[in-house]
């Protein structure tokens, strides 16, 4: 997929007109990062790579090959590492040499710091601890000045609604689907009910690897040639969503629909053809060659069946020397081994097997005589017979046919029981969402139900999604679609627009939704200034490991005389997020 891949430019580093340093924005992928400064005139992010790094063991951090400076996946596919458990940064020592690649590549030269703000994406719910290992890294080892935390699919789905001059707040339902999960997210006045959000662990790398398993299935001679990559690269080309599953899988039942629908993938492979286009010279010394090793062949399946005939021939001798020599209780029970049933038929037996030995010590010393000649002669005229023949079309053989798979893999979505997921697809769980609201809410929610992220670019998901709300929703009731105007990059664009309009540190003001320095030091790591775009911050205290604890010496129950005895219970701050979520102005 990324053969073709060119390393990425170094660009140069940008200062606003108000003084402080052009924001970086970063959308952190699970599948890819895009990455580049937070400017106008940008329509989409120069850097653009895969979330993988790849190291040899006992390698040196410098020599660590990242994203596209990979030129094949495939062979290193064994070596990759991903900072991602499914869409959660887990992994920070990867997280960091992508930063490391991303900071390199936008010309950041200064020693020791990056001193520009950083915007940066997060999974919807994003756990506390995630947030404060990332807010350590980007503070602590480099230094920024602020950072400020937003979920991909929000800002992709404000970056629509503004392009489409869509009055904030707004209200609706997104339906997210990247490359490790799929997302439900309600957002009621302008921010995310976190409450209410679901995910569902299928999503663009479970379609793939589901891809990969039919067609190696159905092609069991190009397993090797069957690689994950060129399964991503045939879904997003190839795959298309049935707007009705059932019926789209009886139309492929015609041989014409078939022959029009199929598409075929060609595998790289070798064009040397076996016969064709060579010499006359190459040919006869192939020809002999044959020959040669067939002569050979014979000679010794002559010699074995010689062999094999001689040892049973010595054996039947023995038996028949018993009866010559008077030993008549053995002979007969040797006859009895022999499942035979005379001596007579004893000798009818010997006699054959010494003309079969006869007949092939002869044809051994004679092996390249007229019967060698005749079996020459017979294998010769085999091949030019065959020369006549049209040659063997090696291109067709390595071409992989893709009919019923180019809707199979993107249903998943909806029925992942398909790969063996115990679990609801992405509409029921859109209908277990909006079962928690009230009719009027869902009505709401349902004007703008929005689909965004990479793995809803195939055609026919609008419709399809359409289709089953048309199912779910009741008689003559209202609802909208609306497919992001650039699913892949909205994201981006989303952080891009939300942080040239709320630049921080201009004005000395504090704006909300970014974090300082200041901010990180005094509300610890997993803190989050909220904004329209960005999770909700519930603060629960994050327990650090404890020393050892020493035996506690024994307690004696007050008696009435030592007074009352006062109970203190600490509970952790606890925050309840209800449907009336408050209007943020985005």
């Amino acid at each position: 997929m990324n053969s073709d891949s060119s390393p990425d430019p170094i660009l140069d580093p940008l200062v606003t007109s108000c003084g402080t340093a052009t924001p970086i924005v970063i959308d952190n992928g699970s599948f890819q990062t895009r990455a580049d400064w937070a400017t106008v005139d940008l329509d989409s992010p120069r850097l653009l790579f895969r979330s993988v790094a790849a190291r040899s063991r006992g390698a040196a951090r410098s020599e660590t090959q990242i994203g596209n400076d990979i030129p094949n996946l495939e062979p290193l596919r064994w070596l990759l590492k991903s900072q991602f458990d499914r869409n959660v940064v887990v992994n920070f020592e990867i997280q960091e040499l992508i930063f490391d690649h991303v900071f390199t590549h936008l010309g950041i030269t200064s020693e020791g710091r990056v001193e520009h703000p950083i915007v940066l994406t997060e999974a919807p719910c994003n756990p506390l601890h995630c947030r404060q290992m990332m807010s350590e890294l980007l503070f602590e080892c480099y230094g920024v000045p602020h950072v400020s935390y937003g979920v991909d699919a929000l800002y992709s789905f404000h970056h629509t609604n503004n392009q489409k001059n869509l009055r904030p707040p707004q209200t609706g339902i997104i339906l997210s689907s990247g490359y490790h999960c799929s997302h439900i997210l309600p957002v009621l006045n302008g921010r995310l009910d976190a409450v209410n959000s679901k995910r569902v662990n299928v999503a663009g790398g479970q379609a793939a690897a589901y891809l990969q398993r039919l067609l190696q299935l159905k092609y069991p001679g190009h397993l090797a040639a069957i690689t994950l990559s060129r399964m991503e690269e045939l879904l997003h080309e190839h795959s298309y969503t049935a707007v009705d599953y059932q019926e789209e899988l009886e139309k492929w039942r015609s041989p014409e629909f078939y022959e029009r629908e199929v598409h075929r993938m060609q595998l790289p492979f070798s064009g040397k053809l076996p016969g064709g286009c060579v010499s006359v010279e190459e040919r006869q010394e192939r020809r002999a060659q044959q020959l040669r090793r067939l002569q050979e062949s014979n000679a010794r399946r002559r010699g074995e069946k010689l062999h094999q005939d001689q040892e049973r021939l010595d054996r039947l001798m023995a038996v028949q020397e018993l009866l010559e020599d008077g030993f008549l209780d053995q002979f007969h029970k040797s006859l009895v081994e022999l499942n035979m049933d005379s001596a007579e038929e004893l000798q009818s037996y010997i006699s054959k097997l010494q003309l079969a030995v006869e007949q092939g010590r002869q044809k051994l010393l004679h092996s390249d005589g007229a019967e060698g000649k005749t079996e020459v002669s017979e294998l010769e005229q085999q091949m030019e017979e065959g020369d006549g023949m049209p040659a063997f079309n090696m291109a067709e053989y390595h071409q992989l046919f893709v009919g019923t798979e180019r809707l199979r893999c993107p249903e998943i979505l909806f029925q992942p029981s398909l790969t063996g997921e115990d679990q609801m697809g992405m509409m029921e769980t859109l209908q277990y969402v909006l079962a928690r609201y009230t009719p009027e809410q869902q009505e709401a929610l349902v004007s703008n139900v929005f689909l965004t992220g990479g793995n809803m670019q195939y055609p026919g998901m609008k419709e399809r999604v359409e289709r089953e709300l048309l199912a779910i929703r009741p008689f003559q009731s209202h609802f909208k679609v609306t497919l992001a105007m650039q699913p892949t990059l909205g994201a981006w664009l989303g952080a891009r627009d939300w942080a040239l309009e709320h630049p921080p540190g201009c004005g000395g003001g504090r704006v909300a939704g970014w974090i300082s320095r200041q901010d990180y030091e005094e509300k610890g790591g997993e803190y989050l200034s909220e904004h329209c775009a960005s999770n909700v911050f519930v603060p629960i205290k994050i327990n650090k490991t404890l020393p050892a604890r020493q035996a506690e010496p024994s307690v004696t129950l007050p008696t009435e005389a030592s007074g009352p005895v006062r109970m203190v219970t600490s509970s952790p701050t606890s925050s309840s997020l209800t449907s009336d979520v408050p209007m943020v102005s985005c």
